[in-house]
C-alpha cells in the first residue's frame, strides 16, 4: 500500500495544531503509513479554494474543514 500524503492548510494556530495532532492519531489508530505535512503559505492555501483554516488535504484532495476529530478522520482515510 502506498504512503498516504495528508496535508494540513492553516498557518499553526492552535486549531491547526489540533488538527495535525487529529491526523496523526488517527493514522496511528488504523495502523497507516502516512506522511503529515503542514502548508501555512496563504497563496499555497486560497490556491487549493480554501478561506477558512484549519483544512485537512489526504492525497491532494481536500475533505474536511476546522477541527475534526480521529474518529472523523478515519473513515477519509480509507477510501
Amino acid at each position: 500500500m502506498d504512503t498516504i500524503k495528508i496535508e494540513i492548510l492553516g498557518t499553526g494556530c492552535k486549531k491547526c495544531q489540533q488538527l495535525e495532532a487529529n491526523a496523526k492519531e488517527a493514522v496511528a489508530n488504523l495502523n497507516l503509513t502516512a506522511e503529515v505535512l503542514h502548508i501555512t503559505d496563504p497563496v499555497e492555501i486560497a490556491m487549493r479554494g480554501v478561506m477558512t483554516t484549519p483544512a485537512i488535504a489526504i492525497n491532494g484532495k481536500v475533505v474536511g474543514k476546522g477541527v475534526i476529530s480521529p474518529e472523523q478522520i478515519q473513515p477519509l482515510l480509507q477510501n
